[in-house]
């Protein structure tokens, strides 16, 4: 039988501490009912929601001092949703999304394990056009353009649930494919600024992605 290792750590920000139960390393594999496989997850694939990537770091230090006051906020394709539960710990009105099966018990569990309140979730794929998300204030994300294909879909699934007015922001490492990004959104309203990560002494590795923010 397959046993799913798992490690607990600890991220600060200033004088606030956000632990997070994650897998232990990105070899880490258990769908024993075939879930992930059904929704086209495969075994490669499986583990990259479970650990904490750098720009997702880089998204909730931003997060940390912005204005989200009577905001609805949606972090999407949340993965270990980092930037969420800080959110979530400065109560602000956050909800997350991800195609990932096990991206929700893991969400609970850090929620727990930092002594907040439960968080809103719903699994979404950004092609299904039936979830009930609803509208955003404030739409966030990181890393979350692997493919080409996955351009249109994010840009379509983030027009789907943004207000009229509403900002966007979106942390990418340089996948090659933010322009084309930008280039969708602006043809949905939104203006864009650019901006390198400043200060990421808290990285192992400099930070050579870019923050996006779109608004309208």
């Amino acid at each position: 039988m397959t046993t799913l290792r798992l490690c607990y750590q600890t991220i600060e920000f200033g004088d606030l501490d956000i632990h997070l139960c994650t897998l232990r390393n990105k070899q880490e594999f258990y769908d024993p009912k075939g879930i992930a496989e059904k929704l086209g997850i495969s075994s490669a694939s499986w583990p990259i929601f479970g650990v904490v990537w750098p720009s997702s770091i880089v998204l909730a230090h931003f997060m940390l001092e912005y204005n989200t006051r009577s905001k609805r906020i949606l972090e999407v394709g949340c993965g270990m949703a980092l930037s969420t539960l800080l959110l979530n710990k400065q109560q602000a009105d956050v909800t997350a999304t991800d195609h990932h099966p096990e991206v929700n018990t893991f969400l609970q569990r850090n929620a727990l394990l930092n002594h907040d309140q439960p968080i809103s979730f719903e699994r979404a794929d950004w092609a299904d056009k039936n979830d009930s998300l609803g509208l955003f204030d404030l739409i966030i994300g990181s890393d979350l353009l692997y493919e080409d294909e996955h351009i249109a879909l994010l840009s379509e699934f983030i027009e789907a649930h943004a207000n009229a007015t509403c900002e966007i922001i979106i942390v990418d490492p340089g996948r090659g494919r933010k322009n084309k990004l930008k280039k969708h959104l602006e043809e949905f309203g939104f203006s864009c600024t650019q901006q390198k990560a400043l200060n990421t002494d808290y990285l192992e590795k400099e930070f050579k992605g870019t923050i996006l923010q779109f608004a309208r």
